[in-house]
């Protein structure tokens, strides 16, 4: 698990906003705090929709919802002359991104070990944060599926010109 300052609040939040860069992410929840607190569960509500709705929007895929179907909402909440006191957003990798991950790592855990790899993105005193983190279903003592997670991290926001430094 590492932490990372962002150092450009301003860039990051217009490509977390309006750019697609983390669309292939899981949304599982956020909460946003301004006047009053928005509580979101990503959360599929399958009963919502018909079988037909879910194969045509992609969202049969598991029980969360993903970041791009959830960020035009996240977007009409924080847009404004105000930024919001507080906010947390919990993006988790999705399964197919989650396995490509854990073969990189060469740690020998499976999908059936790991419950999610996740990016916490947390923004209070005019300071934002991003910290990595990984549920496991099993104990283990390896720390190669944390370094890689960690790297990969790192990398991802390099390459999308995110500057950050560590905590």
């Amino acid at each position: 698990m590492i932490s990372l300052q962002l150092t450009d609040i301003k860039n990051f939040m217009n490509q977390f906003l309006r750019g697609d860069i983390f669309d292939h992410f899981l949304m599982p929840e956020a909460v946003i705090v301004q006047d009053i607190t928005f509580t979101i569960d990503g959360r599929l509500k399958n009963e919502y929709y018909s079988r037909e709705e879910l194969e045509e929007q992609n969202l049969a895929v598991g029980d969360t919802l993903p970041y791009s179907y959830i960020r035009p909402a996240l977007y009409q909440l924080i847009r404004g002359k105000k930024t919001p006191v507080y906010f947390k957003f919990v993006l988790m990798l999705s399964p197919d991104n989650m396995e490509k991950t854990l073969s990189l790592s060469e740690s020998g855990l499976t999908p059936m070990d790991v419950a999610g790899m996740f990016l916490n993105i947390t923004y209070q005193g005019g300071s934002l944060t991003v910290t990595t983190g990984i549920s496991y279903k099993t104990f283990t003592t390896d720390q190669r599926l944390n370094h890689e997670w960690d790297k990969m991290v790192k990398k991802f926001l390099s390459n999308h010109s995110i500057a950050w430094e560590e905590c």
